[in-house]
């Protein structure tokens, strides 16, 4: 190369879904000016990138083609699939910086986009840092999906998730349920896999078919009815907006949904997804603040202090065909929602009601967490309430935990009408603990408020607990150590002493 010769360009151009007519403008300018024009393709030769640009190559333009050694069969490479991979995509990218190097301008055409899914992009990665480069974008199969099946894909403050389908049946579900939207590209081999998961996550009958969007045999459906032999690679599953969908039918149920201890993070992806596909949302309003409006969704909120009415008012909901959601926060199955409505669909009229459960986070566990280990062994979990259970019957529980050396998990310690429990728990244990027992104050754990302080068990003062507290006090194993940063955490040995 002389002094005076300067390096080529590099471009990844995107083509669009496949009819040739959704091209950029862009594309079509840089494809025509082009020196080398670069696709890739399977053994067979058949590229559909080169297809879609067929009309505007030249006679004079050098093609390469950038064959795979492998697509979806097996391969004797001493690196697996993954190895023949890399050599290959090595190699492409050397053929193509020989070009650069000797000045001439390189069009890398990608199907959709280049930097979605895209073969292009390993070139991007070994080349772009090396050559002037520009990215052409291009209509995505995603867009061109939603576009031929006429039907919004997200709309206001719905989230739209992009999967591969070659994910886990069960990352898949997870995935699926907790979304609003989505759409799941790679199907062809995948697709009893992607069926699988849209089935466990509930949402099978929403989900729609678009096969070779904006080509030649495009096929759009019910996903549902699609045969699984008859699935291309060039497929995807997509679950469109929800907003102003038409409703799919199906029977009433209660579902009682655990949001955690505080906002979105501690929520399970179930329980994202079912709360997302509830047609009405009862629960206590501080609760179901914590749970985003959405369009269509019905919310009945409610005092605190009403449980059955509550069970009662969402199993009458759900004998009418509503899906209901009765939000609960933690866990619902601790001092919580779940046995509020299970007690009520116990009885003859609601007895024929689905109810489901589904678990959350503990405020025990996300204390726990904070503070390091103190739940690392046995331990007793006790409400202070006596608003459902007379104080004598929690002393003597409290007594016998104490009495076991169990760490205890104290739920409900005080709140405004209720001011001496916590003072009667603490001289109650200390009967049988040391007065060094460590005691975690966790109050609005994962919350704006939060605070984790730990106390001597002596040194446990009323006035700093209130419901929104909760007490981890530690048996005669657990430990408290000041980290090289300051920290000081709590631990419970698992291994408890012989003899």
């Amino acid at each position: 190369m002389s002094e005076q010769q300067t390096t080529g360009r590099l471009y990844g151009v995107g083509l669009g879904p496949g009819d040739p007519s959704l091209m950029t403008v862009r594309a079509v300018e840089v494809i025509g000016a082009a020196d080398v024009v670069a696709y890739h393709s399977a053994r067979h030769g058949r590229s559909i990138a080169r297809a879609i640009a067929e009309r505007h190559l030249r006679a004079d333009h050098i093609e390469e083609p950038l064959v795979y050694p492998v697509t979806t069969e097996r391969t004797d490479h001493p690196g697996g699939y993954r190895g023949a991979m890399e050599e290959f995509y090595e190699e492409a990218a050397a053929r193509l910086a020989a070009h650069l190097d000797a000045g001439r301008t390189v069009a890398v055409l990608a199907e959709g986009d280049p930097l979605f899914y895209g073969s292009y992009m390993h070139m991007h990665k070994r080349l772009a840092d090396r050559y002037p480069t520009e990215v052409v974008p291009g209509v995505t199969s995603v867009s061109a999906a939603a576009a031929r099946l006429g039907e919004p894909l997200v709309e206001g403050e719905e989230v739209l998730t992009i999967l591969p389908g070659t994910l886990p049946e069960e990352e898949l579900a997870a995935r699926l349920a907790s979304t609003d939207s989505a759409v799941v590209m790679k199907l062809g081999r995948t697709f009893p896999t992607v069926r699988g998961a849209l089935e466990r996550s509930g949402r099978l009958a929403e989900a729609r078919y678009v096969e070779r969007a904006t080509m030649s045999g495009e096929r759009t459906g019910r996903l549902a009815d699609v045969d699984p032999a008859s699935v291309p690679y060039f497929a995807v599953a997509v679950l469109p907006s929800r907003i102003d969908a038409e409703p799919v039918a199906r029977a009433g149920e209660v579902v009682v949904v655990g949001l955690g201890p505080a906002g979105p993070l501690w929520l399970t992806p179930e329980a994202r997804g079912e709360l997302a596909a509830a047609d009405d949302l009862v629960g206590y309003t501080t609760y179901l603040d914590r749970v985003p409006v959405r369009p269509g969704q019905r919310r009945h909120p409610s005092d605190n202090k009403v449980e059955s009415e509550r069970a009662e008012f969402a199993l009458d909901l759900a004998r009418q065909g509503r899906r209901v959601a009765v939000v609960s926060s933690g866990d619902p199955g601790v001092f919580a929602m779940a046995t509020a409505v299970l007690e009520v669909a116990s009885e003859g009229p609601y007895q024929d009601v689905p109810v489901r459960v589904l678990p959350g986070m503990t405020a025990a566990h996300a204390a726990a967490s904070r503070a390091g280990a103190p739940l690392g062994h046995d331990y007793a979990v006790v409400s202070l309430s006596d608003r459902l259970k007379p104080w004598e019957v929690i002393a003597e529980r409290l007594r016998a935990a104490a009495a076991a050396d169990l760490v205890l998990a104290l739920y409900n310690p005080g709140s405004r009408s209720r001011v001496w429990q916590v003072g009667k728990a603490r001289d109650l244990l200390l009967e049988h603990r040391s007065p060094e027992t460590p005691v975690v104050l966790g109050r609005d754990v994962g919350g704006p408020e939060e605070s984790v302080r730990v106390v001597r068990l002596a040194d446990l003062d009323p006035a700093e607990v209130d419901m929104r507290t909760i007490l981890l006090v530690g048996s005669s194993q657990t430990r408290t150590v000041r980290r090289g940063d300051g920290r000081q955490i709590v631990w419970t040995p698992r291994r408890y002493p012989q003899g």
